[in-house]
């Protein structure tokens, strides 16, 4: 007789409430930041805004309609990222979306201008659509005072590259997506990885968007 992880349940109160305590240990929604989003049907399911994630229950949770109108509001605030999760949810079709705050989010825009590139990199293969030879991007957008405040550089950048699952934001974070909960949190720990290895290549004096052909014949 096998015990059901609560990973594997649909309800995306509880998916949201179970992925956040996992965002928190890996250093994604510490000090009550970042969050996460879920689309089912018409509802829109959403994690508060400034509350400890790791502590969150299903209760805690506001449920919005596909027009971003709150049809529950438990006490606290909606998150200030409404706005830009629904960017994802209205110009890509997502089915979730997620804020991490992860330093490696935020160190990959310290070392990139307006995209993110890498290539050759074997974890490329868990972002939809890319394959090992392949190059991707990912944009980044110039962080702003107040988080609703960049719904609109966002969006443009979601228009922009449609290959993209993922929008950097200079100094503070990172949203992903992906169709359903399971994709966007591949996307999420796939780009992660990315980001941290592209910092870690640049300290070595290898730059993560050259491929290694091309490396190997510069150093000729």
């Amino acid at each position: 007789m096998t015990t059901e992880s609560p990973m594997s349940k649909t309800d995306p109160r509880q998916l949201i409430c179970e992925l956040c305590r996992q965002f928190y240990t890996q250093g994604w929604v510490s000090g009550t930041g970042g969050g996460i989003s879920i689309k089912e049907g018409d509802r829109v399911y959403m994690a508060p805004s400034g509350v400890q994630k790791e502590r969150l229950q299903p209760e805690d949770l506001f449920v919005l309609d596909g027009s971003g109108k709150v049809l529950e509001a438990p006490a606290g605030n909606l998150s200030a990222c409404a706005p830009l999760f629904f960017n994802a949810f209205d110009i890509r079709g997502a089915g979730a979306v997620m804020h991490s705050h992860s330093i490696n989010a935020l160190m990959a825009t310290l070392i990139s201008g307006d995209e993110f590139r890498v290539t050759h990199l074997e974890m490329m293969k868990g972002i939809a659509g890319h394959g090992y030879h392949d190059e991707l991007v990912v944009p980044i957008i110039e962080n702003t005072a107040h988080e609703h405040d960049l719904a609109d550089s966002m969006g443009e950048a979601i228009r922009a590259y449609p290959k993209a699952f993922a929008v950097l934001v200079r100094r503070h974070g990172v949203y992903v997506w992906g169709k359903d909960w399971a994709e966007a949190k591949r996307h999420a720990e796939c780009y992660d990885y990315l980001f941290e290895a592209a910092v870690k290549m640049r300290q070595l004096g290898v730059d993560a968007s050259v491929p290694p052909v091309e490396r190997a014949e510069a150093a000729q």
